[in-house]
């Protein structure tokens, strides 16, 4: 925990007052969910498909702060979105995306935009979970949510972080014990089967099961993890590898949901696709088809009877799949310049052939790769809108956003100053995982 800036006392005091304010409670019975924000640095996109991923979460992210209600009420204010979400925990939950939009949303006035009647989804998904899981909650909440400003819908898995603090409030107020395992699942009830997306345990994992100075490894088909510890020894000298880098993120001003892209979920069915040829190809249609469950010599025999787009997803799979592997050789033995290799090329890898991103994405993501004292870089989340991450050296991050905002407005000068001036390149340190404090 040494090292953690994030929250702040002063973050905290004024979530504090927003909550004692809408309870009439004792400030010294508030909590705080501290969910962080993620970012992938490799294993991109094929943790739908069984693959192995590398996580890590940063100094950033949703902070909820929230009392008991003392009956089955929920009530919840956000410092992002207006009015406020009221339901009850006794009711019954089913899907949002097949059910409509079932929010009880309160404005102060008469007109609710989408987004505002929307932004309670992953809590009522949070008491969705829990109920197909068989927990009889009795106790709601009041609380006050908000994420780290200028950091929405941005590509560093918000939804997951947002659906993670609501578990963990309605946990803690109804005195459950629930493992960071067990809430994986619960969060990928809330993502695939409330919300209607396709991803798969890579965002919920990170977030809950990431320690400082780690990077966090999982296999997405067995569910196993190990946290990598960075070496004490960097470039030959007694030194913490923690303080040698930074991490960037650029951002594009693109703004979109990815539940409303059908390229994600198109890729999905690809890479299943792919799977399903190459395991019928070998005489294997016991397995399921992901492809995580053809092995490497089968693919090597027969991907050339894939069709061009499925024989680039599942070139894209195996290859990541590699790059996993080498680079936590390079970050356990802290050569930052192999690593940062291998995430460039995973970078290059999901625009050729997992094809995804957008111009204003893969601009930024060449503009980082030549920044000064940057390792590597990469789209951070699917690519259709959001930031970019780059990891960099410590003592050249100021120099090297400086680079990255400037050739940015350049290329993209509408995008730009659709974003605050201090908001279009953020410098942060790794983080910690979730936690109630």
């Amino acid at each position: 925990m040494d090292g953690l800036s994030w929250p702040s006392k002063f973050q905290l005091d004024e979530i504090r007052e927003k909550v004692v304010e809408m309870s009439g409670g004792d400030a010294k019975n508030v909590k705080f969910v501290v969910s962080p924000y993620r970012i992938c640095p490799l294993g991109a996109h094929i943790d739908h498909q069984g693959g192995t991923v590398s996580a890590m979460t940063i100094d950033k992210g949703i902070l909820l702060g929230f009392v008991p209600s003392g009956d089955s009420q929920v009530l919840l204010q956000s410092k992002q979105f207006k009015g406020q979400v009221h339901f009850r925990v006794d009711e019954v939950q089913l899907p949002n995306y097949a059910n409509g939009s079932s929010e009880s949303c309160q404005t102060k006035n008469s007109s609710k935009s989408q987004e505002e009647c929307n932004w309670g989804s992953y809590a009522r998904g949070a008491l969705y979970a829990l109920q197909k899981k068989g927990n009889c909650l009795t106790k709601g909440i009041i609380g006050f949510i908000c994420g780290s400003d200028g950091l929405d819908s941005s590509g560093l898995s918000s939804s997951a972080a947002v659906g993670i603090a609501y578990l963990m409030a309605f946990q803690s107020a109804n005195n459950l014990s629930i493992s960071p395992e067990e809430n994986i699942e619960y969060d990928r009830l809330i993502e695939n089967e409330y919300l209607g997306l396709k991803n798969g345990i890579l965002d919920q994992s990170a977030i809950l099961l990431s320690s400082y100075g780690c990077l966090t490894c999982m296999n997405c088909k067995t569910k196993d993890h190990r946290l990598i510890q960075a070496p004490n020894i960097y470039r030959g000298q007694k030194s913490d590898m923690k303080n040698a880098y930074k991490i960037l993120l650029a951002f594009s001003g693109l703004k979109q949901a990815l539940t409303t892209n059908p390229g994600y979920n198109r890729r999905v069915a690809e890479c299943q696709e792919a799977a399903r040829v190459l395991l019928q190809a070998s005489h294997n249609e016991v397995a399921e088809p992901v492809l995580s469950c053809v092995e490497p010599e089968v693919y090597e025999t027969y991907k050339a009877q894939l069709e061009p787009n499925l024989a680039k997803r599942a070139e894209h799979y195996f290859s990541e799949n590699k790059r996993v592997v080498e680079g936590l050789e390079a970050w356990a033995s802290g050569n930052l310049k192999e690593f940062g290799r291998l995430v460039s090329e995973s970078g290059l890898s999901s625009i050729k052939n997992y094809e995804c991103g957008c111009e204003p994405l893969i601009q930024l993501y060449e503009i980082l790769r030549k920044g000064p004292g940057v390792y590597g870089a990469r789209f951070s989340g699917a690519g259709f809108r959001g930031c970019c991450l780059a990891f960099v050296d410590s003592d050249l991050a100021l120099e090297a956003a400086s680079f990255v905002e400037d050739e940015y407005r350049k290329l993209q000068p509408k995008l730009a100053n659709q974003i605050n001036q201090d908001k279009l390149v953020i410098i942060c340190d790794a983080g910690d995982c979730a936690r109630i404090i």
